[in-house]
């Protein structure tokens, strides 16, 4: 009796799971499998739905493409960059929002204002800051100038200065939402813990290193997580600040590699597109198993 029961639980938690694993199925499991089966046709024509045969001549042409090795070195640079900063910076601020008494919810509210705004035309915003045009060098410049600086061009000038204006923008727009998890967070630690350390006199980096930080680390190590695959999903940012000739600029990323591959003026390429595609899910994948294994040392539940 009991062993009917408990087969019909399971029967019914599977019908209850069903909508979900059909939609996972539809809409992720069978496009991944799809794209990976896409990136060993060769010379797929997508007209025709033929090909000449299977291989893996589309990831070394890949991996040998100088557009596809600057949007990889683009993206790692994003990468490496604005993860850390944004986190680092996101704690400190989240630690004085929770510090203060007075307006903390109103300041709580400004700093969260970037994260419903569309983020394209926050770019523009940057764009318009950043850029120099025939009638004006740009509010940033005028700055540059005004403490004895030489003007930049940090849309269509060197290299580095248009990295600059990318992570600084990605950074901009990532702060508000881990700010937001960061005092939620913080508000729910227990004050005991607190109180323990002021009667024993620990000092406030002290207090910061050994109880506030292991008792927000699940988070941290979210926003740590969710952080690199966002960065390594960058597009529309950069598209919002450069344009959408990417090559030309020199700043596409993983993701506009494939965008172009298969929409863009060297478009048609659904082949090449997915063997970039499956680059990227293995980076990616690669990069959050290293993570979770070294959360087992640093992030405490």
């Amino acid at each position: 009796m009991k062993r009917k029961k408990r087969l019909n639980d399971n029967i019914k938690g599977w019908l209850y799971l069903l909508p979900a694993l059909l939609f996972l199925g539809a809409f992720m499991v069978y496009p991944l499998i799809d794209v990976f089966v896409y990136s060993f046709e060769e010379g797929y024509h997508s007209a025709s739905q033929t090909y000449l045969g299977i291989g893996a001549y589309n990831y070394s042409y890949v991996l040998h493409d100088p557009y596809f090795l600057q949007a990889l070195q683009n993206t790692f640079l994003l990468v490496i960059i604005t993860v850390p900063l944004s986190t680092v910076i996101a704690i400190a601020v989240s630690v004085g929002l929770n510090s203060i008494k007075a307006l903390r919810d109103f300041f709580q509210t400004v700093y969260f204002l970037p994260y419903v705004t569309n983020t394209l035309a926050v770019g523009l915003v940057f764009m318009i800051l950043f850029r120099k045009t025939p009638y004006s060098d740009g509010f940033i410049n005028l700055i540059i100038r005004f403490f004895g600086g030489s003007s930049v061009d940090f849309i269509e000038g060197p290299y580095w200065a248009k990295m600059f204006v990318l992570c600084f923008y990605t950074i901009w727009v990532v702060m508000p939402f881990k700010i937001l998890i960061l005092t939620s967070a913080l508000s729910s630690v227990n004050q005991d813990y607190y109180k323990a350390a002021k009667v024993d006199g620990t000092s406030r980096w002290r207090t910061f290193i050994k109880i506030t930080l292991p008792m927000i680390s699940p988070m941290v190590f979210y926003l740590i997580i969710t952080g690199f695959i966002g960065a390594f999903k960058a597009y529309s940012d950069v598209v919002a600040l450069f344009g959408t000739n990417l090559n030309a600029a020199g700043m596409n990323t993983i993701v506009g590699y494939v965008y172009d591959m298969l929409y863009g003026d060297s478009g048609g390429y659904p082949s090449y597109a997915s063997a970039a595609a499956i680059l990227l899910f293995v980076i990616v994948l690669t990069i959050t198993c290293i993570n979770l294994l070294g959360s087992k040392k640093h992030v405490h539940y």
